[in-house]
């Protein structure tokens, strides 16, 4: 789906990959039957975009081979989808029974992580749309927090610097330009947008920026006009932004919230929680810490849950989603003169771990709740002043 901005900017509207399990090639063909074209249709547009996930082992298959990229590239347009976009976050196995923590693994410390991404900036200049200014990739802020020191620090941004030139290379060999966006995400070394203006302070800006995904900034209880005012006074450019919106409960020290909440606890994925204080923000870095246990937080403020929850829907009371916060974030990004992002993703992955009752019933419903989140954007982005492109 794209859209034009009242300046003229076309602004690449997509649905994350991520959603679905695929770690082959058939598979991810397979997706594009079973999900990407339905969910075009649905919306009865011309085409739709997909941010896609490429499991490293794949990724390095398709950067290898033309003819395989080609394929995917025909599949793609079979079904009316086109890919301006990679989500470079997670490296494998990202619906594993218990993923947590694994999902940071290898990290920008690591070799693994500098190969896995431009394998996919390779893959991804070949799946551009010839009309496309360029692509964007997003990849994790650095690493967990722990342990972090400073070797370990210079190791990763010797890492981006290579990860630098190797970006360079390749637009000068296809003519093809990616940049790569470090998303924060709370418990990381970048978690927020004041750390990510001093972590990358002297990282390439023509090739390296932000994503901003806003289901953590909300978490992070930041304030999006800040937040982008920040970046674009360290001269960081939003690759992307990535639409998610978070769990939010005013009154958390209340039986019946704590009850609701418990019911956004599960096995798979790591839910970091904050909580507003007078002194900052108290932290714990999944749910049920949170919620239980010597450490568990006090209740005396609101929390925000990292837990994507759909866009369209909040979660039912007494809990509520940050969409107004996404909302006010939209109007920050594409409300001003001229967007400060051309790339906008839709990342709600968590459909299948969402408490019972609210998860969608088989194919059918998935696409229809992919369909609505796209369809709650555009609305949104149509209010702002963008038409369809």
């Amino acid at each position: 789906m794209r859209m034009r901005h009242p300046d003229g900017t076309p602004v690449h509207v997509a649905y994350c990959t991520n959603v679905h399990p695929a770690e082959d090639l058939d598979g991810v063909l397979d997706q594009l039957r079973r999900y990407g074209g339905p969910v075009r249709a649905a919306l009865g547009t011309r085409r739709v975009g997909l941010g896609l996930w490429l499991p490293a082992r794949l990724a390095r298959r398709l950067a290898g081979s033309p003819e395989e990229t080609d394929r995917l590239r025909t599949g793609l347009a079979r079904h009316g989808l086109e890919v301006v976009t990679l989500n470079a976050f997670p490296y494998a196995g990202f619906h594993a029974p218990v993923v947590k923590g694994q999902v940071y693994h290898p990290d920008w410390t690591q070799d693994e992580r500098l190969d896995y991404t431009l394998d996919c900036a390779r893959v991804l200049a070949r799946l551009l749309p010839d009309d496309a200014r360029r692509g964007s990739i997003s990849t994790l802020p650095l690493a967990w927090r722990t342990p972090w020191d400073t070797g370990r620090e210079r190791l990763a941004l010797n890492n981006l610097d290579r990860l630098s030139a190797g970006l360079r290379a390749l637009t000068a060999e296809t003519g093809r330009p990616v940049r790569v966006g470090l998303e924060p995400e709370p418990g990381c070394v970048v978690e927020t947008t004041e750390q990510a203006a001093r972590v990358l302070a002297g990282a390439d800006r023509e090739h390296i920026g932000v994503c901003l995904d806003t289901c953590h900034l909300a978490v992070a209880f930041e304030d999006p006009e800040k937040a982008l005012a920040r970046l674009a006074g360290a001269g960081l450019a939003v690759v992307k932004v990535q639409a998610s919106a978070a769990v939010q409960a005013s009154h958390p020290g209340e039986a019946e919230v704590r009850a609701a909440l418990g019911s956004f606890a599960e096995d798979r994925f790591l839910h970091q929680v904050r909580e507003a204080a007078p002194e900052g923000v108290r932290a714990r870095d999944d749910l049920p810490a949170a919620l239980d246990g010597a450490a568990r937080l006090p209740g005396a403020g609101p929390w925000r849950v990292h837990f994507h929850v759909p866009l369209h829907q909040g979660p039912l009371a007494p809990l509520e989603g940050t969409q107004d916060h996404l909302s006010h974030t939209l109007t920050a990004l594409f409300g001003g003169g001229a967007p400060v992002t051309d790339h906008l993703e839709v990342e709600t992955y968590t459909w299948s771990v969402l408490p019972e009752g609210s998860r969608p019933e088989g194919d059918k419903g998935l696409v229809e709740g992919l369909a609505a989140e796209l369809a709650w954007v555009h609305r949104r982005l149509t209010r702002i002043g963008l038409e369809d492109a």
